[in-house]
């Protein structure tokens, strides 16, 4: 089952910002991983802030699920991202 995805504004934001080679690295990691997305992701312990999060490199995506989407609420460094709220 393929899941939509489906980004929040900030998650539009903090995309934006990063460089266009992470861009497109994350952008192709989503598209794999919104076809299996429990195989890939790991359940976040401080659900303040999302529900669960994908790795690429050394940056995150945090995501909820809802139904068959896929909601992006934030993507940053793995330094940066927990600290965020």
């Amino acid at each position: 089952m393929n899941y939509k995805l489906v980004y929040t504004k900030r998650a539009v934001k903090d995309i934006i910002n990063l460089d266009a080679r992470i861009k497109s690295r994350i952008k192709k990691n989503l598209e794999m991983y919104s076809k299996s997305p429990f195989k890939h992701s790991e359940k976040l312990t401080n659900h303040e802030i999302g529900t669960y999060r994908f790795r690429v490199g050394d940056y995150r995506t945090i995501f909820d699920l809802h139904k068959d989407k896929i909601v992006v609420l934030r993507v940053g460094h793995r330094r940066e991202i927990y600290r965020k709220l």
